[in-house]
């Protein structure tokens, strides 16, 4: 995305030209960067919380809070953004949506498929990290904490 920032800002007031494509090619690569990672953050436990209690607690207190946190929060509204989502996508699908813009890029629909993606994605993992911790709490499975890398995210 910076080199391609770079690229943008360089041909705009150095050469005094520009792309529409190129400019909306920063959207989609910002899109593809933060939908298609959210899943991936969760499992690697890198989303932002406040550590004030959660960091000194327990593990069996942090599998409590990931549990129901994912249970009443994270499948909630990861489930209501695919179902508000999906006619979005449908439409854009069944019209072929393009960029508005002349010389834009012409799949708008392969972008809004994106939100669709990063739903699922996140219920899937959700529920493996509901059923880590479930397992942990009430089965005495391996401690969800014991199984991670020097970073703080799961391996």
């Amino acid at each position: 995305m910076v080199v391609v920032t770079f690229y943008i800002v360089l041909t705009r007031y150095v050469f005094n030209t520009g792309s529409i494509a190129i400019q909306e090619s920063i959207i989609y690569l910002n899109a593809f960067l933060f939908l298609l990672t959210a899943a991936f953050t969760l499992k690697h436990d890198g989303h932002v919380r406040v550590d004030i209690f959660y960091g000194p607690a327990s593990h069996r207190y942090k599998a409590w809070v990931n549990m129901l946190g994912g249970l009443f929060l994270l499948m909630p509204v990861a489930g209501f953004i695919l179902w508000s989502s999906w006619d979005y996508v449908q439409a854009a699908w069944r019209i072929k949506e393009t960029s508005p813009e002349a010389g834009g890029i012409p799949y708008v629909y392969l972008l809004k498929t994106l939100i669709v993606v990063m739903a699922s994605l996140l219920i899937l993992q959700g529920l493996t990290e509901i059923l880590r911790n479930f397992l942990f709490l009430f089965f005495n499975e391996d401690d969800p904490e014991e199984h991670t890398d020097p970073v703080g995210g799961a391996t």
